[in-house]
């Protein structure tokens, strides 16, 4: 099942998308309910029913959940080929500890970061000067816990989307720490909806990323360091999950700093996100003034 946050006519809803026929239908929400997105489905036991469908032509989407109720946990160096291309960037923090990770590398994108499919992502000269995307799955949680063993995580996850962790570099490397690099307003992209746990085979998904029309990353979810239970489970061993939390499971090899030289973004560049399962989640960069 697919989960779309979305405008219609000045109010935010929330409904089941049906790509075949290019519709939706909103659940029987109040307003109140809906102004959380996707949260307002995952505190209920039950799917509430659905309305007469609309044409998807006739709607804007939103990210699925416009604004996490806290930060979004961030998983660094968590595809093989990745971990040693940032190793060698000259970027990486904990590169001393050798270029694949013994443990998860946790950080955050603070909430006010996500944006929605196709509304622009703003960078400021200024600022940053070394932009730069990674295509990543996100997990939303949909029942939360503290101490979650492995063997049962997945039970916890409510389902999945696209996460696309728009990155200042420069920033990432003067602060020699991740949070003022990731957490930019605007470089949190998520949607284009998402998607119930049932829609996605972990062992086997999926994720690319196009920079215009050069394909950039292309790897599969098998390629995972940390598979989701393990993180789910290191997570939650000191941090009480709660529903609705996003965790985003890194990016694969192919981001622009591990080109020589860089392939950093520019304005009008175009990042799409494709991830099988889920869908195209797309967003121009664009320059703005401080």
């Amino acid at each position: 099942m697919r989960i779309a946050t979305f405008h219609i006519g000045g109010e935010r809803r929330v409904g089941c998308v049906d790509e075949k026929r290019q519709s939706i239908a909103p659940f029987d929400l109040s307003m109140d309910e809906a102004k959380e997105g996707l949260l307002a489905l995952i505190s209920r036991h039950e799917m509430p029913r659905t309305l007469n469908p609309i044409p998807l032509r006739e709607i804007t989407l939103e990210a699925p959940i416009p604004r996490p109720r806290r930060n979004i946990f961030c998983v660094g160096k968590n595809y093989h080929a990745h971990a040693k291309e940032f190793a060698a960037s000259g970027f990486d923090s904990s590169a001393a500890q050798g270029a694949v990770p013994q443990h998860p590398i946790i950080f955050s994108k603070v909430p006010e970061c996500v944006v929605a499919h196709r509304a622009p992502v703003y960078f400021s000269k200024n600022v940053s000067s070394a932009i730069d995307y990674e295509a990543e799955l996100a997990v939303i949680i949909g029942k939360g816990g503290r101490g979650i063993s492995k063997e049962q995580a997945l039970e916890h996850v409510w389902g999945y989307t696209i996460l696309n962790d728009v990155t200042a570099r420069d920033l990432q490397g003067k602060h020699s720490q991740w949070l003022i690099g990731k957490s930019q307003d605007t470089f949190g992209p998520m949607g284009p909806w998402a998607v119930t746990r049932d829609e996605i085979d972990l062992a086997d998904t999926h994720v690319r990323c196009w920079i215009n029309d050069e394909l950039r990353q292309n790897a599969n979810t098998a390629a995972l360091i940390f598979d989701v239970p393990t993180l789910i489970a290191t997570i939650s061993e000191g941090i009480t999950l709660m529903p609705g939390d996003i965790i985003a499971t890194g990016t694969p090899e192919g981001v622009g700093i591990g080109y020589k030289p860089p392939k950093y973004l520019v304005a009008g560049d175009i990042m799409k996100v494709e991830i099988a399962g889920i869908g195209v989640l797309e967003n121009q960069l664009q320059e703005k003034a401080a």
